[in-house]
């Protein structure tokens, strides 16, 4: 595996593309669910991309946020295993590079990410602990939750 941590200035635009094929391909067709992936946040403020490649292959990917809106914390989205790579443990790999990450750019800031509801055992096992109810966001059951630091 070779792992690839950019701020979102330095994105090259081959692999821009390849992270919004495979979040197009696994959120919008494989998940059947219908809304605006690219939504602005990609190449503001001090965003980041992790991508995970195999073989030249993007295979995992997610984003680190920190919004004008709540610059005070550090927000994980898009967290992705390509279908073809999944089963192999990546989806664990990725999770440690991306607090990985967090601890190298975002040292202070607290970590938060809105979960899809069946995984929430799975990023527990990271040490993110549940926060409120379950609710639904595009149409699939999310959860708040926070790692404990």
């Amino acid at each position: 595996m070779i792992w690839k941590d950019y701020h979102h200035t330095e994105l090259p635009v081959a692999e821009c593309y390849q992270m919004l094929a495979l979040r197009n391909q696994v959120f919008i067709v494989e998940q059947q669910c219908l809304y605006q992936d690219i939504d602005g946040e990609d190449l503001r403020g001090d965003n980041r991309h992790l991508l995970g490649f195999r073989d030249g292959v993007l295979v995992a990917y997610a984003r680190i946020l920190v919004t004008e809106e709540a610059p005070q914390e550090v927000s994980i989205g898009r967290v992705i295993v390509a279908p073809a790579a999944r089963g192999q443990g990546l989806a664990y790999l990725l999770l440690d590079k991306l607090l990985e990450s967090c601890r190298l750019h975002f040292t202070a800031l607290p970590v938060h990410l809105s979960a899809q509801a069946h995984l929430q055992a799975f990023y527990a096992g990271r040490g993110f602990v549940a926060e409120g109810e379950i609710y639904q966001e595009d149409g699939i059951d999310h959860i708040t939750m926070r790692l404990k630091k």
